[in-house]
């Protein structure tokens, strides 16, 4: 059975004129079936599939916990993926998010984000060189996080969707934590300063935040305009946090990596 998100995007784009053969090669579903959906838009399916999904429902819902989704949320956009988990055509997708070994801690606190908002499946922990996957299956990833797409993140257009920008300007700590423990770390710059008695050396604290994508820094930093936390762009793809009273904030919900 194929789940709701993949009928939904067929559907879609059957209203945009492709036909049912064209639909049928995008989205790996049988023509048959493509044919059935374009018959009969409404009828529904098996409850059971509907209920485990709360985007699924006749009237959506968001994830719960929003706080755990918000974090979540976080990690999928820095280090994660969803791709088809076995053959396409049976719509079963694999949350995948990179994990370094060198935080430990991280990679619990991944798994226990996931186990949260998907209790119901399992979680698997893949070994690979320098870092651990951390991976589940469901069908209903692609409707959890809409920005699931073809091809590298940064190579195309990431929007949150309506529900999501609630649960962020709700959680926006939980996004810029999972952001920061994906792609961000935090510092100690030292800077040289010549001076008449000879050279003196200051050393201070940041969090740096580094993403190809411009969408996605561009979460971060809205992120952190709505905490009231100062930053900068220090360089094309990297974001600095780097005063005094910004960097406290920062550590009082996110930490040094663990």
């Amino acid at each position: 059975m194929h789940g709701i998100a993949t009928r939904r995007a067929a559907l879609g784009l059957l209203r945009e004129g492709l036909t049912v053969s064209e639909v049928s090669r995008r989205t790996g579903v049988s023509r048959a079936t493509v044919k059935e959906w374009r018959d009969d838009p409404t009828r529904t399916l098996a409850p059971k599939l509907v209920a485990s999904c709360p985007r699924c429902q006749e009237n959506p819902s968001v994830p719960e916990p929003r706080a755990d989704y918000a974090y979540l949320l976080g990690l999928y956009l820095g280090d994660g993926c969803i791709s088809p988990a076995g053959d396409p055509t049976k719509a079963v997708w694999a949350l995948r998010i990179m994990c370094a070994n060198s935080w430990p801690g991280l990679i619990d606190e991944c798994e226990r984000a996931i186990r949260s908002i998907r209790p119901d499946n399992k979680v698997r922990r893949i070994p690979c060189t320098g870092c651990t996957e951390v991976k589940s299956v469901s069908r209903h990833w692609p409707c959890l996080f809409p920005q699931h797409g073809p091809g590298m993140k940064h190579t195309r257009k990431i929007e949150l969707s309506l529900w999501q920008q609630e649960i962020v300007d709700e959680h926006a700590e939980e996004l810029v934590r999972g952001l920061l423990h994906s792609d961000g770390c935090r510092v100690a710059n030292r800077i040289r300063r010549p001076l008449k008695g000879g050279e003196r050396w200051y050393e201070y604290s940041r969090y740096l935040f580094t993403n190809l994508s411009d969408d996605i820094r561009n979460i971060y930093t809205g992120a952190l305009d709505r905490l009231g936390i100062a930053w900068k762009q220090n360089k094309p793809r990297e974001i600095s946090v780097a005063r005094k009273d910004a960097v406290a904030r920062l550590d009082e919900f996110v930490g040094p990596k663990y």
